[in-house]
């Protein structure tokens, strides 16, 4: 014991005493201020022997021979080719590596792998195996700052080429799909909450600048995980369609039955690709029941009940999963869930209550606007007796789509479309000006209700 004891001291010793040398070294010190001042003004040619030569010498005097370290190299890389640009490539490699040897505390293992990965595969320098590996190890080990949603669709997609090419099964691609999407909506909530906190004071236009820069990047952070969830989704394809996933779970019940991690992921995947007119929807349902009566079993159990035309018995369900939910997010998304099965079952008026839950729950859920803004789109011949008091209607629904890209930018490229959509078939100006509503009001009677301001001209 003392003997290890002793070592340790060493060890410590040792590592302050390099430490030390390091910074006591002038030739390093003056190295350092030069290649620092070049890369502040990104004169990445300038900055690179100097960097170099404390990089090799002193790589513990300063983390910047890291930071603008790897700002050096991938400039070299970009203006380079053939065998000069592979050995750069391999200097960055080794550079991420020595990051998290050199600065343990302050280097990221995820963030180590992943940046090893994209340089590889915007390279060409890597396959399918090796990025599923290596991002696999990542996104289970160090899961918490696993967030780059690029790395995030490579790791996924791998998997699905993977599966095509016969050398992982579906289960996995299945089980990797749902660990990845609930990475991407923690992360996106994360975002939405930050805006739904500064989007009152950017309508007002009173953000700081400090809440303008975390505005800003809350926004675009939440279009790339958009973006990147809608390629996953893509990427999953007939892969997830009834016809796979029945016959798969048809197979692995007996042996899963028990795990309630499997069953709640299985019976969420039917519901969500709609395959809950099958009887294995049925037995998923019923073994969630047994193993955890939570919310979501309710939800489940009120669409069963719904298809066999109960539908008071539907709604009670869908009032007792909220009831029992506390959590604001999960009882919003339980809230949108029932929206879901109302609008397909044509009940419009209890979807949009229901979609107006979720939004009572969770204000960044928008999903629930443009569920809402769609219930619009679909009523507008039943909503008024001209054209031009139907065609309105579009007007409502173009300002929910709208709603939905503000509060979760993920939405935003959806929303847009949907918005210009819906604002296409709304009264153009020259019916404005022949009717001679400009800037009068439409009230709408059928079951939206509500009205909306005709533009003026």
């Amino acid at each position: 014991m003392k003997t290890k004891f002793y070592s340790t001291v060493f060890m410590l010793l040792g590592c302050m005493m390099m430490g030390n040398a390091q910074a006591q070294n002038p030739e390093c010190m003056t190295n350092l201020s030069i290649y620092t001042e070049h890369v502040k003004v990104k004169n990445y040619d300038a900055a690179y022997a100097p960097w170099k030569m404390v990089y090799e010498t002193c790589p513990q005097l300063n983390r910047a021979n890291f930071l603008y370290g790897e700002r050096i190299l991938k400039d070299k890389i970009k203006k380079s080719s053939g065998a000069e640009k592979d050995a750069f490539i391999s200097d960055i490699l080794a550079l991420y590596d020595n990051s998290m040897k050199y600065f343990p505390a302050k280097t990221k293992m995820a963030d180590v792998i992943i940046d090893k990965v994209l340089m590889k595969y915007d390279n060409k320098m890597i396959g399918d195996d090796e990025i599923y590996s290596m991002l696999s190890k990542a996104f289970t080990e160090d899961l918490a700052n696993f967030k780059n949603p690029k790395a995030l669709y490579l790791y996924f997609s791998s998997l699905v080429d993977l599966n095509k090419a016969g050398k992982k099964d579906l289960q996995e691609v299945f089980e990797v799909y749902d660990n990845v999407t609930v990475k991407i909506e923690d992360e996106n909530a994360k975002l939405t909450e930050v805006i739904s906190k500064l989007l009152p004071k950017e309508e007002a236009g009173t953000l700081t600048s400090k809440e303008k820069r975390r505005f800003k990047a809350a926004n675009t952070n939440s279009e790339s995980f958009g973006k990147i969830a809608g390629s996953i989704d893509s990427k999953l394809g007939p892969l997830a369609d009834c016809g796979n996933l029945i016959p798969l779970y048809e197979k692995t019940f007996e042996q899963n039955k028990s795990n309630v991690v499997w069953v709640k992921r299985a019976v969420g995947l039917m519901f969500n690709k709609e395959c809950t007119d099958d009887p294995m929807f049925q037995k998923l349902f019923e073994a969630q029941l047994a193993l955890d009566p939570s919310a979501d079993a309710y939800v489940y159990g009120g669409t069963l009940k719904m298809k066999s035309g109960d539908s008071k018995a539907a709604l009670a369900d869908f009032d007792k999963a909220l009831s029992l939910e506390t959590d604001a997010r999960k009882k919003s998304n339980i809230a949108y869930k029932v929206a879901v099965i109302n609008k397909r079952k044509g009940s419009k008026s209890t979807a949009r209550r229901y979609a107006q839950k979720a939004i009572d729950a969770n204000s960044s859920n928008g999903r629930a606007y443009l569920l809402i803004a769609s219930l619009y789109a679909t009523s507008a011949n039943d909503c008024g007796s001209t054209t031009f008091e139907k065609r309105a209607m579009y007007w409502k629904a173009a300002d929910m789509a709208r709603k939905a890209g503000r509060v979760d930018p993920s939405l935003s490229s959806t929303a847009n479309k949907s918005a210009n959509s819906y604002s296409q078939k709304a009264p153009t100006k020259a019916m404005i000006f022949e009717t001679g509503m400009a800037g009068k009001t439409v009230t709408f009677s059928c079951w939206a209700g509500g009205s909306v301001k005709v533009p003026s001209l």
